[in-house]
């Protein structure tokens, strides 16, 4: 597909073969990509038919589903943009569709909105063969580069989301890239589990519409549950997933006494069809990537933004431990002085912001297009790129000791008894950690033991003075997690700041 539009194949052939398996605690159907493209056409017919065209807007505010997909396939088909909304996010309303420019609000929550409509409705209209629009051929669609396809909204950590309109050249040059390093093919099947709304999860649907392998669709919940049946041989996932699915191969090796081995314990948990694993979003921790590339399950870290798409990524072909990979075509990595990363694009995801506060997009975007990342590193001889931190999370003290503080929460969270650790400094003067443990209840003793391993690999200023551990681990439902599960540093600072600022050295309680 190098030199031609993904997503205009997509349009204009439909696919030869394939399968879609949307795969949930209850069971796994699955769907024929013929089929599923004749469904969206049949979808597309029907919303053609309430108003909806080039240029207007189809809001999607929903779990992961068939439906989602369907909908997300008849925008492409009638050149309308899609608006990727997060449940727990956003809330269906008549202010959200005005906010952003919505005329059809597709979900799965109550809302008296008008021109909200249940999910549920999207298998009747596209399964349902009877009516005048099955007489009415869909008009052709040209997807040019610069055209808009969706609006993905930032699942960052701070403030109301940003709006930015994804580019069909941005999309057509990140799945070129991937399917360039890693080959997709028939007989694979991609396993997607992070929501819908996050724009990179569907290009793993996009793929497999032009590629003509499978792909299966389910929820973080549900995922585990679903990768014994369904035995993926990629699987799309977050460092936190991972560190999870380490937990329950390590625990599965310990009922087991001894007879089972790391390949047949990780083999119980991802099936016995697994080519790679694919991480990024967040910072992988060093111990589980080599626990997997151990296990027989190798796994690739890369790197990127919204703002970016996919800028790096390690993989069988170019592999360096501690990396998040080498640049992909299209993208050039640039690194200030002060070790700040730019990237500029051959295609641009955009050159602002569609929904932000003034200044956001100059902040973020320079006149050409780059895009000033925020993040710290370094590229080494060989081109692989080496992220140190954000450049916003880097905490100065009174003395003007600059601490970069990753390096130091990875160190801390190599401990199976932690499951995030975050740095703060109330007084400039000393670090405070708030950790998430890894269980409930929380280890203190091994706790205790990390922090000295830690503190006795700093130099003096670097040392972690206190230790907060929180009362419920991190997570999505109590607002201290992205949908990336990255933590929200300013939202776990709210949540402990007496415990932060409390002057009691060592280990204690929230």
């Amino acid at each position: 597909m190098t030199g031609h539009s993904f997503l205009q194949h997509i349009v204009s052939t439909p696919p030869l073969g394939g399968r879609i398996s949307v795969s949930r605690l209850d069971g796994t159907e699955s769907l024929g990509l013929p089929e599923l493209y004749e469904r969206a056409r049949r979808l597309a017919r029907r919303l053609r038919a309430r108003g909806i065209g080039p240029g207007d807007r189809i809001g999607i505010l929903a779990a992961n589903s068939l439906e989602w997909v369907l909908l997300d396939l008849a925008a492409l088909l009638l050149k309308a943009e899609t608006a990727g909304l997060e449940p727990g996010k956003f809330a269906p309303s008549a202010e959200l569709m005005a906010r952003y420019g919505i005329t059809l609000l597709f979900t799965d929550q109550p809302t008296d909105a008008p021109g909200a409509v249940p999910i549920g409705e999207v298998r009747a209209l596209a399964e349902d063969p009877e009516g005048p629009e099955e007489d009415t051929a869909l008009p052709a669609v040209h997807w040019a580069p610069r055209d808009v396809t969706t609006i993905k909204f930032t699942s960052g950590s701070t403030g109301t989301p940003k709006g930015l309109g994804a580019t069909v050249g941005s999309i057509d040059s990140s799945l070129a890239a991937v399917q360039e390093i890693f080959e997709h093919k028939p007989g694979d099947d991609l396993f997607v589990f992070l929501p819908l709304s996050l724009l990179q999860q569907r290009y793993w649907v996009y793929s497999a519409l032009v590629h003509g392998h499978d792909v299966t669709i389910s929820t973080y919940e549900a995922a585990f549950a679903a990768l014994r049946r369904v035995k993926p041989t990629v699987v799309m996932g977050v460092p936190a997933f991972y560190e999870t699915a380490k937990r329950q191969v390590e625990a599965r090796l310990r009922r087991s006494g001894g007879t089972a081995t790391v390949q047949e314990a990780a083999r119980h948990l991802f099936g016995d069809r697994i080519r790679y694993l694919w991480t990024g979003s967040a910072p992988a921790d060093a111990a589980m990537l080599r626990f997997f590339h151990d296990a027989g399950l190798p796994i690739y870290e890369g790197y990127g933004l919204n703002e970016t798409c996919i800028v790096t990524k390690n993989h069988p072909g170019a592999h360096r431990a501690g990396s998040v990979g080498k640049v992909l075509r299209g993208k050039e990595v640039l690194v200030d002085a002060d070790g700040t990363i730019r990237v500029r694009s051959d295609h641009p995801v955009n050159y602002r912001y569609a929904y932000a506060e003034p200044g956001a997009s100059e902040r973020m975007f320079a006149p050409d297009g780059t895009v000033r990342t925020g993040d710290l590193g370094h590229l080494d001889e060989d081109g692989f790129l080496f992220i140190r931190g954000r450049a916003d999370d880097v905490i100065v003290l009174d003395n003007g000791k600059k601490i970069v503080v990753r390096p130091i929460e990875e160190h801390m969270r190599t401990s199976p008894a932690i499951a995030e650790c975050v740095l703060f400094c109330p007084a400039q003067t000393d670090l405070v950690a708030v950790v998430s443990p890894a269980a409930v209840p929380a280890d203190p003793d091994a706790i205790a033991a990390q922090l000295a391993l830690t503190n006795a690999a700093r130099t003096a200023d670097e040392r972690i003075s206190r230790v907060v551990i929180a009362d419920a681990p991190f997570s999505i439902d109590n607002g201290l997690l992205t949908s990336q599960y990255k933590p929200k540093r300013k939202q776990i600072l709210a949540t402990y700041h007496d415990a932060v600022h409390d002057s009691k050295e060592g280990i204690h309680a929230a």
